[in-house]
């Protein structure tokens, strides 16, 4: 009993008769076997050489438990490395990093190189802000865009949403699949609620800026009920055309309107042309008119006046003022003309007198000898040179005349 207790467990004796435990170095090089054929290098037997080869390859390595051990280690660092340095990203200029953990937002990073709690911990997306990204609704790729107008009639839509993102959170979360698609299906159904509530010719022809405007406010309101993070930059209308089996007919019915229209601007041409100066014209007669009135009223009243005053004059002195009348008549009547033919009553011979001739000599005298004017004693004479003179100096030279008689 006590002999059996004290015999070694690599002794031939124990392993035969299979009684005792296997022994451990029969197991590791087993252990080593196996490894050894897993990596293809196991050979058929042959002479076992000084350094344990049987002469057929290269045999795998004789490892000790603790060398095994300590390869282990190495390579459990070597991968608890690797997946520390999984958790490191970057995030450009133009684009925000959404961190997740456990699939729960924790926060947004800025850009540049940032490290976040490797898989399955921590994860994160990457979103492009600044991207301008564009959904086209009833285009050549897509299908036609039909909808209906308030006078029951079918038009075909095309039109263009351009749209960036200004929240990531919201696009990564909020939304269960906020990509193009998304926004299509709400741009189409905003402008078939639009289209909806207008006449056609309006859709057709003057209407589509502001349909593109109400369709931008209207898809941003929805989005913005949505939180899809969204935010809509513009909104062009790109083509409206009724549907292809009237298309015919409504292009006469638009070469005849603008037919309309060009007319209409022509004759707006040639009124603003002919019209302001109908209106000179017009102003000017008028002005002509109203200072022909005035130089007529003038005239009259002067007259009236005049009229008046001579009365006067000859209810006080009838006789005098007949012959000053007289006068004036006569020299009124003298003054339009140059000759003067006089018939005497002494003989049968005509008198002619140039008085024109007379005017000029007088003239010339009296601007060569103011006095000697003075001189001429031919009543004629007198009267002529008096038709040269000043209103107010015939008036003094009659006064002195009738003075005289």
């Amino acid at each position: 009993m006590t002999k059996g207790i004290h015999m070694s467990l690599n002794d031939p004796g124990r392993r035969g008769d299979n009684q005792g435990p296997p022994d451990l170095e029969e197991i590791w090089q087993d252990f080593n076997k196996r490894l050894a054929g897993m990596f293809g290098r196991k050979r058929g037997p042959g002479p076992v050489g000084p350094n344990g080869s049987n002469g057929n390859g290269p045999q795998a390595p004789n490892l000790t438990p603790r060398q095994f051990g300590g390869g282990l280690g190495a390579l459990i660092v070597l991968a608890l490395v690797v997946w520390l340095a999984s958790g490191f990203y970057i995030v450009d200029t133009n684009e925000r990093g959404v961190v997740l953990r456990l699939g729960r937002y924790v926060y947004t990073t800025e850009p540049g190189l940032h490290w976040r709690f490797p898989r399955p911990f921590e994860s994160n997306e990457i979103v492009d802000l600044t991207g301008l990204r564009t959904v086209s609704v009833g285009s050549r790729g897509n299908a036609r865009a039909l909808m209906l107008t308030d006078d029951l009639n079918i038009v075909n839509v095309q039109f263009a949403v351009q749209y960036v993102l200004n929240d990531p959170r919201d696009h990564v979360f909020e939304n269960r699949s906020p990509n193009e698609e998304f926004v299509r299906q709400i741009a189409e159904t905003t402008m078939r609620e639009i289209v909806g509530k207008n006449k056609m010719d309006f859709v057709l022809y003057e209407g589509r800026e502001q349909i593109a405007e109400s369709a931008l406010k209207l898809i941003q309101d929805i989005l913005n009920r949505y939180k899809a993070g969204i935010q809509v930059s513009r909104v062009t209308m790109e083509e409206v055309q009724p549907p292809e089996q009237v298309q015919a007919a409504f292009d006469d019915a638009t070469r005849a309107t603008q037919d309309w229209e060009r007319q209409k601007n022509e004759g707006e041409a040639y009124a603003n042309d002919v019209i302001p100066k109908a209106q000179g014209r017009a102003a000017r007669l008028r002005a002509d008119a109203e200072a022909y009135r005035a130089r007529v009223v003038a005239a009259a009243e002067g007259e009236s006046s005049r009229f008046r005053q001579v009365l006067t004059e000859y209810k006080r002195a009838p006789q005098v003022t007949r012959e000053r009348m007289y006068l004036d008549a006569v020299q009124q009547v003298f003054s339009n003309t140059s000759k003067v033919m006089i018939d005497s009553k002494s003989s049968n011979n005509m008198l002619y007198l140039p008085l024109d001739k007379i005017v000029r000599q007088a003239a010339e005298s009296h601007a060569a000898a103011p006095s000697t004017t003075q001189t001429l004693t031919s009543p004629a004479l007198t009267q002529s040179g008096s038709s040269t003179s000043s209103p107010r100096d015939r008036d003094l030279m009659r006064d002195r005349e009738r003075g005289d008689r």
